[in-house]
């Protein structure tokens, strides 16, 4: 069964993966009416939400657009910093949409923050521990769970991690979506539905990883209480 829904797991993320290229090439050649590039248009977001300690920088990663709360700065890529087009806009817009829920403390991007180091603890500790939890499992025939129990117990944390991310992201999504129609920076309806598609599809790249975290623990916590049991 778990087979079955790990090889579904991955074709279902290929899919998503691959439409959200698409749609943010497709996006990324549509001009903005209005002329703006990532850049200001997040500055713009900032300053309407009453937020003047968050800096707007230029990262050099394509793709790699996020804002990081503990320095207060926006981190654009270079096609969204400095690009003109309705997915410039809407990746601007969601980044700085976490700018305000870290201003208005948004409780679940709190959850998310406080997470933080415990998740990268846990993520060092996760592939290795499992790995040779399995093995110590298999070899006294369950006699010796503590070790995988240990790699579960990391696993649930990073899975845990990635359903809380989920709120956080779709609530930026939708604070971004919000703010661009009301600030006419997507001053038609096809400028505003192509930064809904685009941002929608970012979002599903979340929700694959969440579920995709689940079958993992899931697998791995059959392993070791399946395999307790049968003694």
């Amino acid at each position: 069964m778990y087979l079955i829904l790990f090889i579904g797991i991955m074709v279902v993320s290929l899919i998503v993966q691959t439409r959200f290229k698409n749609k943010f090439k497709k996006y990324s050649e549509m001009p903005l009416s209005n002329g703006m590039s990532g850049a200001e248009i997040a500055q713009k977001m900032l300053n309407d939400n009453g937020i003047y300690d968050v800096k707007v920088l230029s990262i050099p990663d394509r793709l790699g657009d996020h804002y990081n709360p503990s320095d207060k700065t926006v981190n654009l890529s270079p096609e969204v910093y400095s690009g003109r087009s309705v997915a410039a806009a809407a990746v601007a817009a969601h980044e700085c949409g976490h700018a305000v829920q870290h201003a208005k403390a948004y409780k679940w991007l709190g959850f998310r923050s406080a997470m933080v180091p415990m998740v990268n603890a846990a993520s060092k500790l996760t592939s290795w521990v499992l790995m040779l939890g399995v093995m110590l499992f298999a070899f006294s025939k369950g006699g010796n769970p503590w070790i995988l129990a240990v790699g579960v117990g990391a696993l649930a944390i990073t899975t845990l991690f990635s359903f809380i991310t989920l709120p956080v992201e779709f609530d930026a999504s939708n604070r971004a979506l919000e703010w661009l129609n009301h600030a006419g920076v997507t001053y038609n309806g096809e400028e505003h539905e192509g930064a809904k598609d685009a941002l929608k599809w970012a979002a599903m790249t979340y929700v694959v990883a969440a579920l995709s975290a689940l079958v993992t623990l899931l697998y791995y916590a059959s392993i070791l209480f399946g395999g307790r049991r049968s003694d």
